[in-house]
């Protein structure tokens, strides 16, 4: 076996000639092709220009591991001068205008996720806070499962968690429940993990919370909330193909059973509820009223805001009511806990967002905006949309979403705006929502385990079970083409 930085090393590599191979269809100059803007430039210099600092900028992406620097930095940079590219050329054409129109454009499309994205990770964030995922991990250690109960249980509620949380979360707590109880099996560990990638990703392809690519594709109108849940069985089968498969290699032992409890903190399930309300009243929002669904993940956020407000006005009301009923019965052990008890403090928990993707996505959306400008996403779907059954090339870009990151790929297909029947739009969003499973490296929730598990979920452990989970993503593809073939 090759050293893990070797093959770390190695793999980045072949990210690099995927992203080549695939921009190459953007200068290839026997392609026919239209411009976007009013000014074709897929064969200018400062076309070409950024299609290179694209490639250079992602390429530092993909070595986020190895350098140990943050994501956003190149695409944040790349972004920046793809547009002063396209400005200057517009400039001297006498349309700033026009330059100025598209990139107001393109920022406001961002501009929406980015609130609908902030509001939801806050939500998580103050569940995690007040110990919502603590207080599942603990009722799972204290039940001592066997191993092989252990791995479909986290597999199931990786799948069904992540529906609604995004999935590197809902990955990193199902494998500090593996770590916790299996602390020593490394093996197991490992097979777990790969299970819980491949359940997270499985599990937000249906929903479109479940996943960014879902809700692009939800806000860009090209398929209903409820149209949706026509991938739950591709998804269940997605998971399920390489779980079943995995299954037979696990020692069926018992571990010991573990003693942890945790207290959810004060305001948790009410917590829970108002995420609810927020997720139903964004649906509303955009189903009934036509608006886009940050509207009302924002009016959510107000709500979220006042019952911090409540949370911290009451708290000393609360606390004495509780040392008072702690001492009558003589639970010294809550009373303790007492003194521990802070505020809810909303704005600490917007602090916490994941701002590192958040500007990965800003970078992401304004370089494939300014690319699209220039008109090399007329000419990548034409070459893909037009010349292939789209079948083919939303299975083909499943594909190479375990390369580069489904978040450009999806807003790259969106923005090609191809003519695709409601169930090849479906199509790509269960192939680029699935796709990245195929590698330890092409989702958010992989990545996040190889840090939480160093050592024990590697690359080489993951790619061990490839051929499991691409017979599962061939699976998935063939049910919905199977039960949803009245919508292709």
């Amino acid at each position: 076996m090759k050293p893990p930085n070797v093959l770390a090393t190695r793999l980045y590599a072949s990210r690099v000639a995927w992203l080549l191979l695939v921009c190459s269809f953007f200068i290839f100059p026997s392609f026919s092709y239209a411009a976007a803007g009013p000014l074709d430039l897929t064969l200018s210099l400062a076309g070409i220009s950024s299609v290179v600092i694209f490639v250079l900028a992602y390429a530092l992406v993909m070595s986020e591991e190895l350098l140990h620097m943050r994501k956003s930095k190149p695409v944040l940079v790349a972004a920046g001068l793809i547009w002063a590219l396209v400005a200057w050329v517009y400039v001297q054409a006498g349309m700033p205008e026009e330059a100025e129109i598209a990139f107001r454009e393109t920022l406001l499309e961002y501009a929406e996720l980015l609130l609908f994205l902030l509001v939801a990770m806050t939500y998580i964030n103050a569940m995690e806070e007040r110990r919502v995922f603590d207080a599942l991990r603990s009722w799972l250690v204290r039940k001592g499962f066997s191993y092989r109960s252990l791995f479909w249980i986290t597999g199931v509620m990786a799948f069904g968690i992540s529906a609604i949380a995004n999935n590197m979360t809902t990955a990193m707590l199902m494998c500090a429940v593996v770590l916790k109880v299996a602390d020593g099996d490394n093996k197991f560990i490992g097979l777990c993990c790969v299970n819980v990638v491949v359940a997270s990703n499985a599990g937000g392809a249906f929903s479109p919370f479940g996943d960014i690519t879902t809700l692009m594709v939800w806000q860009a109108g090209q398929v209903p909330f409820g149209g949706f849940f026509a991938l739950l069985v591709p998804a269940v089968v997605n998971f399920m193909v390489p779980a079943v498969i995995m299954n037979f290699f696990i020692a069926n032992r018992q571990p010991a059973a573990l003693q942890e409890n945790v207290w959810l903190k004060r305001g948790a399930r009410r917590i829970i509820v108002l995420f609810l309300i927020t997720v139903a009243i964004s649906v509303l929002c955009h189903s009934i009223l036509y608006l886009p669904p940050a509207m009302g993940m924002m009016f959510g956020l107000g709500l979220l805001q006042f019952f911090g407000y409540y949370l911290r006005r009451s708290l000393p009301r609360s606390l004495e009511r509780k040392r008072e009923r702690y001492s009558r019965r003589g639970d010294w052990k809550k009373l303790e806990q007492l003194g521990s008890v802070v505020p809810f403090d909303i704005f600490s928990r917007i602090a916490r967002s994941e701002w590192d993707t958040l500007l990965f996505f800003y970078g992401v959306v304004m370089c494939v905006g300014g690319l699209g400008f220039m008109g090399y996403l007329s000419l990548l779907s034409e070459t893909l949309y037009g010349n292939w059954n789209p079948i083919w090339a939303n299975v083909v870009l499943g594909l190479i979403s375990a390369v580069v990151d489904n978040i450009p790929v999806m807003f790259a297909v969106l923005s090609m705006a191809p003519d695709m029947s409601e169930g090849n739009w479906l199509l790509i969003t269960l192939t680029a929502g699935v796709g990245g499973s195929l590698l330890s490296m092409g989702s958010a929730a992989g990545v996040a385990l190889m840090g939480q598990a160093r050592g024990i979920y590697t690359f080489a452990v993951h790619l061990r079970w490839v051929p499991a989970i691409l017979l599962g993503y061939a699976a998935s593809i063939a049910a919905h083409l199977w039960i949803n073939g009245a919508l292709f």
